[in-house]
């Protein structure tokens, strides 16, 4: 019996399943939600929304927290809320996604909304792990709080 050779990595499995025209290069990942299937990216969305609320409230609940355990719960809530807004108001097709569109997007007013919500969400989401590094290292986690505070530069 002869054997094929399978190509399973992640990127060959996103070029894989992606959809006609989008194109990881040069398509950001919110307009997954333009395509044919895109209720599955919107409920994506709302569902990583929901988990990174609920996971504020757990952080929320940490006693001790100090300064940035007080606060950084907040910014993950923020980062969480972030992914409600991206659901509400999806991404302007552009780049040639979904099939059909021009090359260049042309911004419109719940596309900007999108943006700039995923530009507050991430600015939380960066300040979140900056603020945990303190407490972190006050309880003894030394890598975990050096992870925190250079996590944040790639996260963009």
């Amino acid at each position: 019996m002869a054997w094929r050779r399978v190509r399973c990595s992640p990127r060959s499995a996103l070029r894989r399943d992606s959809p006609d025209g989008f194109d990881f290069r040069r398509n950001a990942i919110s307009r997954l939600a333009l395509g044919e299937a895109g209720w599955v990216r919107t409920v994506n969305f709302l569902l990583a929304g929901a988990l990174l609320v609920a996971g504020a409230v757990g952080l929320r609940r940490v006693p001790g927290g100090g300064t940035g355990g007080a606060r950084s719960p907040v910014l993950v809530g923020v980062f969480g809320a972030s992914f409600w807004a991206a659901a509400a108001f999806p991404a302007d097709a552009g780049a040639g996604f979904p099939a059909g569109s021009p090359e260049a997007a042309v911004t419109s007013g719940p596309g900007a909304v999108h943006m700039v919500a995923g530009t507050v969400g991430y600015l939380a989401l960066r300040a979140a792990f900056v603020l945990l590094a303190r407490p972190l290292a006050a309880r003894g986690h030394r890598g975990r709080a050096v992870a925190s505070r250079l996590v944040p530069a790639p996260v963009a």
